[in-house]
């Protein structure tokens, strides 16, 4: 098959794990003799669009339309003529058989329009909830709080206001949720006219299920995992150094929850170490508040690559997800199992289906350094616990087996649709 991804943002522009993702699944894809192209929209101040073609045979197409900031983001999915029509030449050269959609994010609604006119199948993975929150996260910028969703888009309104710093701006409300209730409008038709919306986790099916998404195309697939081989043997039982837990992420930030981690870390005894690895960069007010709080024994890593995340989870005994949000999968996970690295986390949203607790790991409940310090405290008080809850850590889902159950998918979808064009 032809297939073409269609992405918010992409390697090496942007790293994180919706771009990583998309290029693992192209490489995957690849593999199984399917022709695989990447769209994706690039920050710059020219409008161009460019092409290149990865180690792996993927072929690229990057469009420029201006420097990306949040308000341009937002407004692009209700018109951007230059990024259609870059995305229509790609199409009519790629002639591709199914478009897989990972993100719209800063993209026009009309390239969804476009494949609908092309009679091109499509197919959305729901990385987070950003096709019914505009923030993505359902983390209100007001309050930092978990959020349900849309209450006549006021909720909306005022959490966009305090993301641009303007809090009290309330005589913008009535608009910006008028502004705001169209958005959704525009994304709701896009997600009915997929053949399918794949969720990596059932809590993500769920909460869409609950939130309009039609259950007829909703289809849970796990994310898969391109493995590396561990390039040094863990040290197990090493009475020579501390225990060591351990927390990874791409960046620094609030809703990731390390400051209840470092809390709970700085009051277990000197015995111990606490590797934190991410971004100080993504917000560094923040990075230096955690920095002041954590004691001694706490390493700061700074952002590690693939090979260092691995070689950080050779070293480390128990990694630690203190989540205040909900995430969608957190790929960490995965990656903490395929080490036989036991996991504490937030028995928060996917979290809780992801970690079985006295299982492969310990769930606590969020926003709760007292309990996060207990289950610590566990690990040096019951010496058998990291091997117990070691021999618990089934085997994860690579990109191999990932990328072979959406290709049966995929074939559903074509046959599907030529079917229906043949009638």
């Amino acid at each position: 098959m032809r297939l073409l991804h269609l992405v918010h943002q992409y390697l090496p522009d942007d790293i994180g794990g919706t771009e990583l993702y998309t290029q693992w699944l192209a490489e995957g894809l690849r593999a199984q003799g399917h022709e695989v192209s990447v769209f994706y929209r690039r920050s710059g101040p020219d409008e161009t669009t460019t092409q290149r073609v990865e180690p792996s045979g993927t072929q690229v197409w990057a469009v420029t339309a201006g420097r990306v900031t949040p308000q341009r983001r937002f407004l692009a999915t209700f018109n951007q003529p230059s990024i259609l029509n870059a995305f229509q030449q790609a199409i009519a050269v790629v002639q591709p058989d199914l478009v897989h959609i990972q993100h719209l994010m800063g993209l026009p609604v009309s390239l969804a329009h476009h494949l609908q006119q092309q009679n091109i199948p499509y197919l959305i993975t729901l990385h987070d909830y950003w096709w019914v929150c505009a923030n993505a996260q359902l983390l209100t910028n007001y309050s930092q709080q978990l959020c349900d969703g849309p209450r006549a888009y006021l909720n909306c309104a005022r959490c966009a206001l305090a993301r641009a710093n303007h809090p009290r701006l309330w005589p913008a409300i009535p608009g910006l949720a008028a502004l705001l209730a169209r958005r959704n409008h525009l994304l709701r038709g896009v997600l009915r006219a997929a053949q399918r919306l794949i969720a990596p986790s059932q809590f993500v099916a769920d909460w869409y299920a609950a939130h309009g998404a039609p259950l007829r195309t909703l289809q849970v697939i796990p994310h898969g995992l391109p493995l590396l081989p561990p390039s040094q043997s863990r040290v197990q039982g090493d009475a020579g150094r501390p225990f060591r837990f351990g927390y990874i992420s791409g960046g620094l930030t609030p809703q990731k929850g390390i400051h209840i981690l470092v809390e709970a870390a700085r009051q277990l005894p000197a015995a111990i170490e606490l590797w934190v690895a991410g971004d100080e960069g993504a917000d560094p007010d923040y990075a230096a508040r955690l920095r002041a709080a954590a004691s001694t024994e706490t390493r700061f890593l700074g952002r590690l690559s693939r090979r260092q995340v691995w070689d950080m989870l050779a070293q480390i005994d128990v990694l630690v997800v203190p989540s205040l949000w909900y995430e969608t999968f957190a790929f960490v996970i995965s990656e903490a199992f395929a080490a036989g690295v036991p996991v504490i986390a937030s028995n928060l949203g996917p979290l809780a289906g992801r970690v079985q607790h006295e299982g492969d790991g310990l769930l606590v409940p969020p926003d709760d350094a007292a309990a996060l310090r207990q289950a610590l405290q566990r690990f040096l008080e019951e010496p058998d616990l990291l091997d117990r809850l070691r021999a618990g850590i089934q085997a994860v889902q690579t990109m191999e087996g990932h990328a072979k159950a959406l290709e049966a998918v995929y074939q559903l979808v074509v046959v599907g649709e030529n079917n229906l064009c043949q009638t």
